[in-house]
Parts: structure tokens; C-alpha cells; sequence
């Protein structure tokens, strides 16, 4: 499994609205994706893509940074805006140790 993570701090401001979004946009990806909020910087948010391969991982980091997705709304709420969202993909790392 890969997964997908988008990072970017919220500005304080915007935070509840920010929290009752995520809310309805997490209803519509049927548990693809968890969102956390940092504990020692409040506001600092990552969301966590669950992806078959690296190939939908790379569709999900695509859509995620376009225009057309209904998370890039969010974008206006991040401090520095849609520049400051930042998007990676992750694999599993194969242990040498089994």
C-alpha cells in the first residue's frame, strides 16, 4: 500500500469552518483518507491518502493540487495559500531484517 500526504497549517480564523469542510469531504471518500491535526503546532494539518499502488497515489497527489478537486477549496483558508500546500507520496519500505 502507498499512501498520499498533504500538509499545510490553517489559519486560525478559518479553523472551524475549515473543520465542518473536512468533515463533509471526508463523508464523500469513504474512509480513503484520515485528517490529523497537530499536537504541538494547533492548525498544522496532514491528510493521509490510503492508496492501492503508486499509481493511484500519483493520480490522488494530482488531483489533490488541481483546481478541480473539492479539497482544493481549502486552499484559500491555508496561511500562504495554495503555494504552502505541500503533497507526497510514500511506499512501504521493505525490511532487509526478515
Amino acid at each position: 500500500m502507498y499512501i498520499c500526504f498533504a500538509e499545510y497549517k490553517i489559519k486560525q480564523e478559518n479553523r472551524e469552518a475549515y473543520l465542518k469542510e473536512v468533515d463533509k469531504l471526508r463523508l464523500q471518500e469513504a474512509e480513503l483518507v484520515h485528517v490529523y491535526e497537530g499536537t504541538d503546532q494547533p492548525s498544522l494539518y496532514v491528510e493521509v491518502w490510503d492508496c492501492k499502488d503508486e499509481a493511484h497515489a500519483l493520480r490522488v497527489k494530482e488531483e489533490r493540487l488541481s483546481g478541480r478537486s473539492p479539497w482544493f477549496a481549502l486552499s484559500s483558508w491555508i496561511e500562504g495559500g495554495p503555494a504552502k500546500l505541500h503533497v507526497w507520496t510514500f511506499k512501504p519500505v521493505a525490511s532487509s531484517l526478515t
